[in-house]
């Protein structure tokens, strides 16, 4: 990910937009000969995913390589993509809004879902992955500083994982 966010700092833009794919892992069908490896029971009756199913360690790296090709296939215009999180930039409002156009038709082509609520932009200032983004430099937003700094140092195991997710970790 930090590879990402030098990538985006050396953009130094004037205007952003982003895009989230909706529910992209169950966007995604399974190959009829996968889904035996995804089957379980509970409580007696037996299921099988369909989709591709969150939370198992392969979905990540293949949603993302699938949400790479198409936008290869369609010829996107210059993005950055991590898993189902695009992001555009360029000098003029109407240059992102044309380029957020674009990915967001070659996404529809594919089969992948765009909730509108989920683009944001074009803008000045965008968040992206959690952090804040404007004119190329990145900050971290209000609200998190806010909540790290009202909490108290942590004590024991369970402060401790409350301020390790209060700072994206």
């Amino acid at each position: 990910m930090l590879e990402l966010q030098y990538k985006l700092e050396s953009k130094a833009a004037k205007w952003y937009a982003t895009i989230d794919i909706a529910n992209a892992f169950f966007s995604i069908p399974l190959a009829a000969k996968c889904k035996p490896q995804f089957a379980f029971t509970w409580r007696g009756v037996q299921y099988t995913w369909n989709r591709l199913p969150q939370g198992w360690k392969h979905s990540p790296t293949i949603c993302h390589r699938l949400i790479q090709t198409a936008l290869e296939k369609g010829e996107a215009p210059e993005h950055l993509q991590y898993i189902n999180d695009i992001i555009v930039w360029g000098n003029t409002a109407a240059e992102v809004f044309e380029k957020g156009k674009k990915i967001i038709q070659i996404l529809l082509e594919a089969s992948f879902a765009i909730k509108k609520s989920k683009v944001k932009g074009p803008a000045h200032e965008i968040q992206f992955l959690g952090v804040k983004w404007q004119n190329g430099r990145q900050q971290i937003p209000t609200e998190v500083i806010n909540k790290i700094t009202a909490m108290s140092p942590p004590t024991n195991k369970k402060e401790t994982q409350a301020f390790l997710s209060a700072i994206g970790f």
